[in-house]
């Protein structure tokens, strides 16, 4: 049996997700294999942050998993450091990651605090309602070949053995890719920079035992080392990460609510839901493409969980990818445009890597037992340890410059500027226009957000004051490329106040690729690959 799909994705985590999801909104045909349920208790990531929610409200499911938060919406987004949960409190972090509700001019949506499980089943129930877009689970892919013109691929299920001719394939496997290993590539860098154990538990008194109030983790510095711990879901269900696990090493379900009882303090009836060991790492892909087959998410970046990144700069992998592929098959996208992946994508990967290796190395290590005391010696040391790790850790919760600051600055789509980048800081974002980087966000006097102006393909955005005849410079080029451009002029928004020109052409990803105040006919050519024809 033969299939015949535009593009067939190998692996069904966010990252999978978010590559179906934006291609199948642009009607490219899509088959996306999983090879198991994708089911279990166990999170894997926590936190959607901003501009994931972002790209959530511009496929119309942002709302969708607000309703999902397991304990509402307005939940506190707290991190608070303890000795143990039944101790005393050193420090805390309120709103981590931007969660709260309440409108912000930096963007249009909050970050969120949900089970990544949950983030999955809003992402394929939206996959799922794509025309385009056929999901396979307990399927696996088992070979794949290449040609200049397509790929060729055998999936396997219970029914047996299936060829796929596609386009193109998505990497979205995760570490143990096993398209990376197709396309040659390997990780680079180092491995088991840290063991752990994820124990996912149910303890209907915990919630009530504790005096530190509500909060998504609250981290525990004792005499018995690190670990974190916190609700998770309903009914009850909270998570427990120890840090220091030898390596290989397993926990029974016994000695699993053991330790969770000795860490918090309480000893309360424990259900262990599951438990697994995992282990942090600093690994990135030595490339990411060959002809026509590309890697996303963690089949090509894996780094410790310090910051939230790596589940959200899977998604923004797919939602770069994705358009890029739809403008090729479409016939808009010229020959450079896909090669921009990776020349996009590495580097900001490389970076928010090291921002999560400089969070994760500045996790506290063995504390004297006196911490834990309710004495004079060590509330001294509680006071000193409490400052260290609020003068220390906001980094970790405060990261909106990197979620939303970094951008394509060497990218070969975006029009380059004589004046330098402005400087990054990774805790707070200053929003710019500068082409490369994320548009920047306002609200609108009828309450809409800009970004809900924006097109599907190409957004020509133009102050009030500008010239028309630059727009129909710019729609007869579209015209005549057969690029989807949408021009965009916002009644009683000061567009040259907020992007420094009267135009500002914004990719579909909501990048900037050009400002300006005259139109040339290089700068749709260069925002779509086209070099052919700038050439």
């Amino acid at each position: 049996m033969e299939l015949q799909t535009d593009v067939l994705i190998v692996g069904g985590g966010p990252s999978g997700l978010a590559t179906a999801i934006e291609l199948g909104t642009r009607g490219i045909r899509v088959l996306l294999v999983e090879r198991n349920e994708r089911a279990g208790t166990a999170p894997r990531a926590k936190t959607t942050n901003v501009r994931t929610r972002t790209h959530l409200r511009r496929w119309g499911i942002a709302d969708r998993l607000a309703q999902e938060a397991p304990f509402g919406i307005d939940y506190p987004n707290n991190m608070v450091f303890v000795t143990s949960l039944a101790g005393f409190e050193l420090a805390r972090f309120a709103n981590a990651f931007n969660a709260a509700p309440q409108r912000d001019p930096r963007y249009p949506e909050h970050a969120q605090w949900v089970p990544q499980y949950t983030l999955e089943k809003v992402l394929l129930d939206k996959a799922r309602s794509l025309p385009s877009v056929e999901v396979r689970f307990n399927t696996r892919c088992i070979a794949a070949t290449q040609d200049e013109d397509s790929v060729s691929a055998t999936i396997t299920d219970a029914n047996g053995d299936t060829t796929v001719k596609a386009r193109y394939l998505v990497g979205a496997d995760g570490a143990r890719s096993a398209v990376r290993e197709a396309i040659g590539a390997t990780m680079q860098g180092r491995r088991g920079l840290a063991h752990a154990y994820n124990i996912i538990f149910r303890a209907p008194d915990l919630a009530g035992a504790h005096a530190h109030g509500p909060a998504a983790i609250y981290w525990q510095i004792g005499k018995d080392g690190f670990s974190a711990v916190g609700p998770m879901d309903r009914n009850d269900t909270w998570f427990f990460a120890p840090a220091g696990v030898p390596e290989g090493q397993t926990v029974s379900p016994e000695d699993a609510a053991a330790l969770i009882r000795q860490r918090t303090g309480f000893n309360v009836p424990i259900e262990i839901l599951s438990a697994d060991a995992w282990v942090a790492s600093d690994l990135q892909a030595d490339h990411y493409r060959k002809g026509r087959m590309i890697l996303v998410g963690d089949a090509c970046h894996l780094h410790p969980p310090a910051g939230g990144y790596g589940m959200n700069m899977g998604v923004g992998d797919g939602v770069d990818l994705g358009w890029k592929i739809a403008a090729t098959l479409q016939g808009w996208g010229g020959p450079a445009l896909i090669d921009s992946y990776e020349a996009e994508r590495a580097p900001i990967h490389r970076k928010v890597i090291d921002e999560a290796i400089a969070n994760f190395a500045s996790y506290v290590a063995a504390i004297p037992p006196v911490i834990e005391e309710n004495t004079p010696e060590g509330a001294a040391l509680r006071g000193k340890v409490g400052a260290g790790v609020q003068a220390s850790k906001g980094r970790e919760f405060n990261t909106l410059g990197t979620v939303l600051g970094l951008g394509y600055e060497n990218s070969p789509l975006v029009a380059p500027e004589d004046a330098p980048a402005p400087a990054h800081d990774s805790e707070h974002y200053r929003p710019h226009a500068r082409p490369g980087y994320l548009a920047p966000h306002a609200w609108l006097e009828d309450g809409r957000s800009l970004y809900d102006l924006f097109g599907e393909g190409f957004t020509l955005l133009m102050d009030p004051q500008a010239d028309y005849a630059q727009i129909a410079l710019a729609r007869d080029q579209a015209a005549a490329l057969r690029i989807p451009l949408k021009v965009v002029r916002p009644e009683g928004m000061d567009v040259r106040a907020l992007y420094e020109a009267d135009l500002a052409l914004i990719r579909p990803d909501q990048h900037v690729a050009w400002r300006g105040d005259q139109w040339d006919d290089a700068i749709l050519p260069r925002a779509t690959g086209q070099e052919r024809i700038m050439a």
